[in-house]
């Protein structure tokens, strides 16, 4: 039986490992934290995310779990339409999940093949040649044909196997909350929940996972936004740090202002945005008898600002487990390094561009862009969800 060591036990991690089980390995997963739990937030997947996790047998459970996502539009806070809204072809259309709800779908996909152990903070990784590819923690070396560095923006494997490629400040933060049904305030009719708000340096987006009153598939359902702004996190309570939001926010249009008010402390998940630069020279290293990959974050973090980060990694794992199947272990390592390289570069570059236009700062230089928004942001969404619908598993 083929034996594969996945550290790191995030959405990417759990994917592969599960995977890998499916097809008959030994997995050992092993991940920093004492308990593997998801953020209580929600998570939107573009079609190649949808696609990922239907290649990597998971279907069922997204379909119960998820909620389509029309487009909303672009809107300026003082309600002024940028882009409006317009119809999403079926196969373009988006959809958001509780990353709880997707959490539970993704361990329950592990089976009985994976050892998960906990409080594991991986510290060396051997590659030498005629050696299987190894981990260790500075106590215990483990083993095995396969490592998969999925142990997010932060790798220590990735620092050892790719020092060329750091960690850097994306110069901006992020907020996120879902709001339960029970607290969520009862819009007008006309009033959608969905949309893009954008301003000098601040963005503001909100969907619906499911209709009131139910949960589109989900016992958590409710009202999800994300709040983003230029700068460093805010080390103040969350209390003081919804308090900010509320005013930074004060007067952009509804339902934003609704949506704060209806937020509790308790919800709110705060994040700073990193990226690396450069990417790696490889995600694929060759050792012995097999090989170790970088995926997820560990191989390419990018800001948010194209929703394309879970969806990419969702990717890895269905490329290396297709991979894995059809081919020998060294040539799959090589295959997957030929593969996820240049596509990881695309949507890296694409995010960067949306990064730029996002954080366009100065009265003239906003003037600039909201003239140009209408123009601009579409062609650069549609570049992104093309190559996003465009992507299919190797076969």
């Amino acid at each position: 039986m083929r034996t594969a060591v996945v550290v790191g036990a995030g959405l990417g991690g759990l994917a592969v490992a599960g995977a890998l089980a499916r097809s008959g390995w030994r997995v050992t997963l092993l991940e920093r934290a004492d308990r593997v739990r998801p953020e209580s937030t929600a998570l939107v997947l573009w079609p190649n995310g949808v696609r990922a996790l239907r290649a990597l047998g998971l279907g069922a459970g997204l379909d119960a779990i998820a909620t389509p996502l029309a487009d909303g539009g672009v809107r300026r806070p003082d309600g002024h339409w940028l882009v409006q809204p317009r119809p999403t072809p079926a196969e373009r259309m988006p959809v958001v999940v509780h990353r709880e709800d997707l959490h539970d779908t993704l361990i329950a996909g592990l089976g009985d093949r994976v050892e998960l152990r906990t409080g594991v903070a991986v510290r060396t990784v051997r590659t030498a040649p005629g050696e299987r590819p190894a981990v260790g923690d500075g106590r215990h070396t483990v083993e095995a044909d396969l490592v998969v560095a999925a142990d997010g923006t932060d790798s220590e494997i990735r620092r050892q196997l790719a020092p060329e490629s750091g960690v850097v400040s994306s110069g901006c933060a992020a907020w996120r909350a879902v709001i339960p049904w029970y607290r969520a305030p009862k819009l007008p009719a006309d009033q959608p929940v969905c949309g893009e708000t954008l301003g000098a340096g601040y963005r503001f987006v909100a969907a619906s996972l499911g209709e009131r009153g139910t949960a589109g598939g989900s016992s958590r359902g409710g009202i999800y936004w994300v709040a983003t702004a230029a700068g460093a996190p805010r080390p103040e309570p969350a209390e003081t740090q919804l308090a900010l939001l509320k005013r930074w926010y004060a007067g952009w249009p509804a339902p934003i202002a609704e949506l704060l008010d209806a937020t509790d402390p308790a919800d709110l998940v705060q994040q700073e945005i990193r990226e690396l630069r450069p990417l790696p020279r490889a995600y694929g290293f060759p050792a012995g008898p097999g090989g170790v990959v970088l995926l997820g974050d560990a191989a390419h973090a990018m800001p948010p600002h194209l929703g394309q980060g879970a969806c990419l990694a969702f990717e890895d794992a269905a490329t290396l487990a297709s991979l894995l199947r059809e081919s020998r272990l060294p040539d799959a390592v090589a295959s997957y390094d030929r593969l996820r390289r240049p596509r990881a570069a695309t949507m890296v570059r694409q995010t960067r561009r949306m990064s730029a236009v996002l954080q366009t700062r100065g009265r003239l230089a906003l003037r600039a862009r909201d003239a140009a928004l209408g123009t601009i942001s579409p062609r650069l969404r549609n570049t992104a969800a093309t190559a996003a619908a465009q992507w299919h598993p190797p076969a």
